[in-house]
C-alpha cells in the first residue's frame, strides 16, 4: 500500500467519486494511458476510471516515486513524463513571487545544498497590494503531473514528506500560509482558503497522474485545516473542496485543448504516409475542455481564454 496515497483513508474515500469527475464530459476522467491495460476491461486508455475499481485495487495507482524504475522509464519514453524535485519547484515559484511582491526571499531563503529556510514572521504585502489580492491571483500549472508546483505534500523526486505545512513551497501552499496569517475565525479562514483553491489551476493528460494531483490538493486542504483548527473537516466541507478541485485540476490534451484521445471539434483527420498501419490513430471527436470562472460564476472553454 502506498504511504503517500491511500484510497481507504477517510478524507479520500469519502469524496473519491467527486475527484474522478470530468466536468467537461459530465462523466469520469479516463485513463489516457496504456499502463494499466494488462488488468483487462475497465483499464483501457479510453475507458473511465471508476471508484469501485480503485477500491478493489487500492495499490494500483501510485505516485511516480513509488513506481518501478522500468515503469518510470516507460512513461518518460512514451509521454515525456518527468517530475521536478521540490527544490527546483521552490526556485521557480520564488521567481513568480519575486515578480508579484517586487522583492526576493518572500517565503523562504534558498541554500546552496538545495534546502531552504522558512522566512519567519508575517509576510508583508508590497505597497499598493493586499493579501486578499495575492490569494485571488490566478496560478496555472501546465501538464501538472502530480501537482508539485501547486502543492508540496511530498518531494515528487524523493517521496519524502514536507512537514510542517509552513515548510511547503507550492503556489497554493503559499496562498494558504497567507490565509493563516491574516484570518482569525474559522468562517473567515474557510472563505479565503476556498478562494485560494478557486485561484489555483492545473491540467494533465494522463488520468492516474491527474487523480494524484487532485488527491494532493484535497489532502493539502485537510493538512492545513487540521493544523489550524485541530479537528477533521466534515464530509460536507470535503465534498465542497473536492468539487472545486475537480473543476480546477482538469484532464486535457494541451496541444488541442480537448479531452485526450480525440480530434478537436469540427476537424477532419487526414492520414499521412507515416500513419499507415498505425493502431494508435485517434479520430473520435473530443470536446474542448471547460473550466470554471469562480468570480464570474460560469464555465468557459479553456481555448477561449487563450484567444483573449
Amino acid at each position: 500500500m502506498s504511504t503517500l496515497i491511500d484510497f481507504t483513508f477517510y478524507p479520500l474515500r469519502a469524496v473519491l467519486p467527486i475527484l474522478l469527475q470530468d466536468k467537461t464530459t459530465k462523466r469520469n476522467i479516463i485513463w489516457a494511458t496504456d499502463a494499466y491495460a494488462e488488468n483487462g476491461d475497465g483499464f483501457l486508455d479510453k475507458q473511465e476510471i471508476k471508484a469501485s475499481r480503485l477500491m478493489n485495487f487500492p495499490s494500483l495507482i501510485k505516485p511516480r516515486i513509488e513506481k518501478t524504475q522500468e515503469d518510470q522509464q516507460d512513461r518518460t519514453r512514451k509521454k515525456a513524463e518527468v517530475f521536478t524535485p521540490a527544490w527546483l519547484c521552490n526556485r521557480m515559484n520564488n521567481y513568480c513571487d519575486e515578480s508579484w511582491f517586487g522583492r526576493k526571499n518572500v517565503f523562504n531563503i534558498e541554500n546552496s545544498d538545495h534546502t531552504w529556510d522558512v522566512v519567519q514572521g508575517k509576510v508583508e504585502m508590497p505597497e499598493g497590494r493586499t493579501w486578499k489580492q495575492y490569494v485571488d491571483s490566478r496560478r496555472l500549472e501546465i501538464t501538472c503531473g502530480e501537482g508539485p508546483f501547486l502543492v508540496s505534500r511530498y518531494d515528487a523526486a524523493t517521496g519524502r514528506m514536507i512537514e510542517p505545512p509552513k515548510r511547503r513551497i507550492g503556489l497554493l501552499d503559499r496562498k494558504l500560509r497567507i490565509v493563516n496569517e491574516n484570518t482569525d475565525t474559522c468562517d473567515d479562514w474557510l472563505k479565503w482558503a476556498i478562494r485560494a483553491f478557486e485561484a489555483s489551476y492545473g491540467f494533465e493528460y494522463q488520468g492516474d497522474s491527474l487523480l494524484i494531483a487532485r488527491i494532493n490538493l484535497l489532502l493539502t486542504f485537510v493538512d492545513y485545516y487540521e493544523e489550524r483548527w485541530n479537528k477533521e473537516p466534515d464530509i460536507r466541507l470535503l465534498k465542497k473542496i473536492a468539487n472545486k478541485i475537480a473543476w480546477n485540476i482538469w484532464q486535457m490534451d494541451g496541444f488541442q485543448d480537448t479531452v485526450p484521445l480525440g480530434m478537436p471539434p469540427g476537424e477532419m483527420y487526414e492520414p499521412s504516409l507515416f500513419d499507415m498501419g498505425s493502431d494508435e490513430i485517434e479520430t473520435d471527436e473530443a470536446p474542448y475542455c471547460r473550466i470554471q470562472d469562480w468570480r464570474d460564476g460560469s464555465s468557459i472553454e479553456y481555448h477561449q481564454l487563450k484567444e483573449r
